[in-house]
């Protein structure tokens, strides 16, 4: 498939699944436009890495649709000198994004194989803003803490205590959170001192939030991570 008919999906992808939908951060639709999707999902993906759905990256999860990329990183209200920790690699293209809108990105996968695809992937797109490391994202990376915004990509009841922990003050944190009802819905949350204001975004559906870590290949097996709502 020649460069030219991915360019052409991406334009495609742009025009009708972001602006359509109402994405408007014009540094996001540039960068959307930019990264090529296609190359964190192999060789095979094809230009239907850019369709309006997600796509598996197996042991259970996926690569979340156009629409909830752009639309997470919309709400991180990101300038550009920011440090972001991102909390769910996958397949690294919601970083690579994000490393195009912010000063560094230090993620946390708890898978290890997909770690290492991501780094690699995300070394071929030439982002070298991103770090990557396997382990439990509900820890965070206190080492690099305080983060100038938290992206979570897996819904919990309640958001773990060490993340808000490493949440500069007047920073922000976008996460998936289970209500009393069984519904979730993206919050944001703005760290002021040792006040949180939180803000309700919107429903959507995530996976769970899982703890440790898996070093082996023991549930490659499709499935779905991150965002199944909206553009899914």
């Amino acid at each position: 498939m020649r460069w030219t008919d991915y360019r052409l999906a991406r334009e495609r992808m742009v025009r009708e699944q972001l602006v359509a939908q109402g994405i408007r951060d014009r540094r996001v639709l540039r960068v959307m436009m930019r990264i090529p999707r296609h190359r964190f999902l192999g060789p095979d993906a094809g230009i239907e890495a850019y369709a309006d759905h997600s796509v598996p990256i197996g042991f259970r999860q996926t690569m979340s649709s156009p629409w909830m990329v752009a639309y997470l990183c919309e709400q991180l209200r990101l300038r550009g000198d920011e440090t972001v920790l991102e909390i769910g690699t996958g397949s690294g293209y919601q970083a690579a994004i994000l490393s195009m809108l912010c000063d560094h990105v230090y993620s946390v996968e708890r898978v290890a194989r997909l770690a290492e695809r991501a780094r690699r992937a995300l070394v071929d797109c030439i982002c070298p803003n991103v770090t990557v490391r396997v382990g439990d994202g509900a820890e965070g990376w206190p080492e690099h803490a305080p983060f100038d915004r938290i992206l979570m990509t897996a819904a919990s009841d309640r958001l773990p205590e060490g993340l808000l922990q490493q949440l500069r003050d007047g920073g922000l944190l976008v996460a998936p959170v289970r209500r009393g009802d069984g519904r979730q819905e993206i919050v944001r949350l703005v760290r002021d001192g040792s006040r949180v204001h939180v803000e309700r975004l919107g429903e959507c559906q995530f996976v769970p939030l899982q703890r440790g870590v898996v070093v082996v290949a023991d549930a490659d097996a499709g499935g779905d991570r991150g965002a199944v709502g909206r553009g899914e």
